[in-house]
């Protein structure tokens, strides 16, 4: 059997917990939120579409005690980012949520690992690690998967490629100053910097400023027209929970505790990394151009800055 709880039953929280009951990523499906008729609502949602996904058993409740025994905890819960506002905005209120409901989950579930989503999620994924005491490669964040599949969509997307051939990946923080990993990414095994196939538009110097732009301002268009990102990075979410409950050791972009990763420690960042059922298991020595490096340690820098200032 495996357990996923959901802290948090809103726009991403729901959005996960469909994107993993469609998929079948696990046996029991907990959601958790203080509004009792939402979360409620929701879970009656779900159950009703149970003859057409695969088996699950799906509960809900204001009570935390409903994430007792979970394999895993996701956390969604806090304030939510308006329309103009940065994710490291967020990063008072939400930290002082999860001083409070962090040990609180980690008594009702002491084997589980912390997924958290909730933004900043870098810097709630370094409070999350300090109020948990839990080892650090159990408590991580989404990190940069959904901004990487930004990442390699816009990339197909001017190749004219399948995105599925596409492999880019997006480090640093999980906003502004995110630093894509132009020097690494390949289409098919060339590098996007030599990709000419199909006769297609080259990527130059340009065509990847425009792309990164993309990626950094796409969670602010969505958020002004529908109020909040939830579909992609439910199915990310869930994508992130297979690699977890089927031990996949897969490569992943989230963030979680760097520690001498290109000379950059104690900072919760998103590295591609290895993810299995230990949680993190390890960070990857991607290879950095010197621009790279020096825009990954501007990130860090940003990052550990706004959890200092909120005294962690």
């Amino acid at each position: 059997m495996s357990k996923v709880a959901v802290v948090g039953a809103g726009a991403v929280g729901t959005a996960i917990a469909y994107a993993a009951q469609i998929r079948g990523t696990c046996r029991e499906l907990a959601l958790f939120d203080l509004n009792a008729g939402k979360v409620r609502a929701e879970v009656l949602d779900l159950n009703h579409g149970l003859q057409f996904t695969p088996m699950a058993g799906i509960t809900g409740s204001d009570d935390l005690e409903v994430c007792a025994g979970a394999d895993v905890v996701v956390i969604t819960a806090g304030a939510k980012q308006d329309p103009g506002q940065t994710r490291l905005d967020l990063a008072a209120a939400n930290v002082a949520m999860c001083r409070d409901l962090v040990p609180s989950l980690v008594q009702l579930a002491p084997d589980a690992l912390l997924l958290v989503v909730t933004n900043p999620v870098d810097v709630v994924t370094y409070a999350a690690q300090k109020f948990s005491g839990l080892p650090a490669h159990r408590v991580f964040g989404s990190g940069t998967v959904l901004d990487s599949s930004r990442l390699r969509f816009l990339i197909a997307e001017h190749t004219r490629v399948a995105v599925q051939n596409v492999h880019a990946y997006i480090a640093g923080e999980h906003g502004d100053s995110e630093v894509p990993l132009w020097s690494t990414a390949t289409i098919g095994g060339v590098p996007v910097k030599d990709w000419t196939g199909n006769g297609a538009r080259v990527l130059d110097e340009e065509a990847r400023a425009r792309i990164h732009q993309q990626v950094v301002s796409s969670a602010y268009e969505i958020i002004a027209g529908k109020g909040a990102t939830s579909l992609a990075i439910g199915l990310a979410v869930s994508r992130i929970l297979e690699a977890v409950l089927h031990d996949e050791h897969r490569v992943l972009p989230v963030t979680s505790l760097l520690d001498d990763v290109h000379g950059i420690s104690d900072v919760c960042l998103s590295m591609p990394s290895g993810v299995g059922r230990s949680g993190v298991e390890s960070v990857l020595a991607t290879p950095l151009s010197d621009e790279e490096r020096a825009a990954l340690t501007a990130s860090a820098e940003a990052v550990t800055a706004v959890a200092r200032s909120l005294g962690l």
